[in-house]
């Protein structure tokens, strides 16, 4: 019986977004999954591991990160370095292949979930030089003249924050999905099951607030899940109630907002409408 991917005890999953996860490991396909930050794309990777009873490998991609990382990395320099040394090591060229994460993931002696995290900070040529190799499940390895292929096809997760468009040739090889915000009662239902104690009373004040700033016009960026989630931590550490998330009459801000805006043009965004709402009156 094959095991399907669905709400767990630390993860709330949208039916779409399960039914997104299903089809993807049904077909065999990458799921790419798109939305923006701290919508919990890279922990979607971790829950579905979970569930379905894998092992969980992460590569994490940086502005130089280069596809071939991803398969391996020769060390011709530690290799020349050995041989004027005189070590024996160095009439095995093995010995200076480094696997990278996807060699790991088609190795592995069960099938695992690779997750291949914030594609869209490589550059733009990192996802098409992955397409045959997630295509195939294989590559080769020239150095020594092998070809590695995948033992098991792993569940591939890969997420991105949509900060740069990906190749339409890598995009049909996906199957996607794109991670919407919570509405306020999907998002009550996160917050209680990260803090199952929490008050109605003090959700619904938080959420209020929550929503109100998120949707403020003209802020750079929204705050998140993530941020919410921390927000409340806050608040309960300060042992603080429904009625002290009254906005500060002078800067329009909630308590602690420091854990909502990550920025000054935010702050002085909501400062600039509080001496503006003194103003007319």
């Amino acid at each position: 019986m094959t095991v399907k991917f669905t709400t767990t005890a630390g993860y709330v999953v949208p039916d779409d977004l399960a039914l997104a996860v299903n089809a993807a490991v049904t077909l065999g396909r990458p799921l790419l999954v798109k939305g923006e930050p701290g919508t919990g794309k890279t922990e979607l990777a971790r829950q579905v591991a979970a569930a379905l009873g894998m092992d969980l490998i992460e590569w994490h991609i940086k502005s130089t990160t280069k596809a071939q990382q991803g398969l391996y990395e020769y060390d011709a320099v530690a290799r020349l370095r050995d041989g004027q040394l005189g070590e024996a090591r160095v009439h095995d060229v093995r010995n200076y292949i480094r696997q990278g994460k996807l060699w790991q993931a088609f190795a592995a002696p069960s099938r695992v979930v690779l997750l291949i995290d914030e594609i869209d900070k490589a550059d733009i040529e990192f996802p098409n030089d992955l397409l045959q190799e997630l295509d195939r499940m294989e590559f080769h390895v020239y150095e020594t003249g092998e070809t590695i292929r995948a033992t098991h096809r792993p569940v591939v997760i890969i997420t991105s924050n949509n900060e740069k468009e990906l190749p339409d040739a890598f995009l049909r090889r996906c199957f996607f999905h794109f991670i919407r915000f919570p509405s306020p009662e999907g998002l009550a239902a996160i917050v209680r099951l990260h803090f199952p104690g929490l008050k109605e009373s003090l959700l619904a004040a938080a959420l209020t607030q929550f929503f109100e700033i998120r949707e403020a016009p003209g802020l750079k960026k929204k705050p998140s899940t993530s941020e919410v989630l921390d927000w409340l931590k806050l608040l309960l550490a300060e042992d603080l109630g429904p009625e002290d998330l009254k906005r500060d009459a002078r800067t329009n801000l909630p308590r602690l907002h420091g854990a909502l805006l990550k920025n000054e043009q935010d702050v002085q965004l909501f400062e600039r409408l509080a001496f503006l709402a003194r103003r007319d009156r």
